[in-house]
């Protein structure tokens, strides 16, 4: 079972004010849940298990847009410089898909994938993603025929509308709350939150489409 950092139910998170959070989302959000610091340290260990695990192999990283790219982008930093300073090495190349699922707050219980014409160019590849919404993705890759497939999710909540899927690599299992900043959304807003934060319902009215 993959290792990861469990935030708690009745954790509290920290008080806004304490971080560095913009201006304009100072009134649309509870509490910092997860600090920035503390995710570049998790995905800087979740980088040094995949090179140890896939070392040898060619990896196509597939980044699940648009909430996974800031992840995504750190993670293969990460990586790169794995691959500069050690003996052991992951031969890399990246690609890129859309996945939607959500409108305001709630899943449409329907998932749009944009970019699927260019899954077949992935056959008979070892294929690492980051995202959320995993088990339709799945289910096309599975058809391109890959070698291999390690999912790497940087968040897995705890909800009762769970599928049970669990992702290879974990960075933070969460409470299920809704979350935003570090490239999640809500309708396209707090991506340039650096920190993970729960959003208020004030904001869910705000910014509802």
């Amino acid at each position: 079972m993959a290792s990861f950092l469990q935030i708690a139910d009745d954790e509290k998170g920290h008080e806004l004010d304490l971080f560095c959070v913009p201006k304009h989302y100072e009134n649309d959000l509870e509490r910092v849940i997860i600090p920035h610091g503390l995710i570049m340290d998790r995905t800087e260990r979740l980088a040094r298990d995949i090179v140890r695990d896939m070392g040898g192999h060619h990896i196509v990283a597939l980044c699940v847009l648009k909430g996974g790219y800031k992840f995504f982008a750190d993670l293969l930093d990460y990586i790169t410089a794995l691959n500069q300073n050690s003996d052991k090495s992951v031969p890399l190349t990246v690609d890129f898909i859309r996945v939607k699922s959500y409108c305001n707050d709630q899943s449409t219980n329907r998932v749009k994938v944009i970019g699927g014409d260019e899954l077949s160019k992935l056959s008979g590849k070892d294929i690492v993603e980051t995202g959320r919404t995993m088990e339709t993705l799945l289910s096309l890759l599975s058809d391109c025929k890959p070698k291999m497939v390690k999912v790497v999710s940087l968040l897995v909540k705890r909800t009762p509308r769970s599928s049970g899927y669990r992702p290879d690599y974990i960075g933070f299992e969460v409470p299920d709350a809704f979350l935003v900043g570090y490239a999640l959304d809500y309708n396209e807003y707090f991506r340039d939150l650096s920190h993970i934060c729960i959003l208020n319902d004030r904001a869910k009215e705000k910014y509802k489409v």
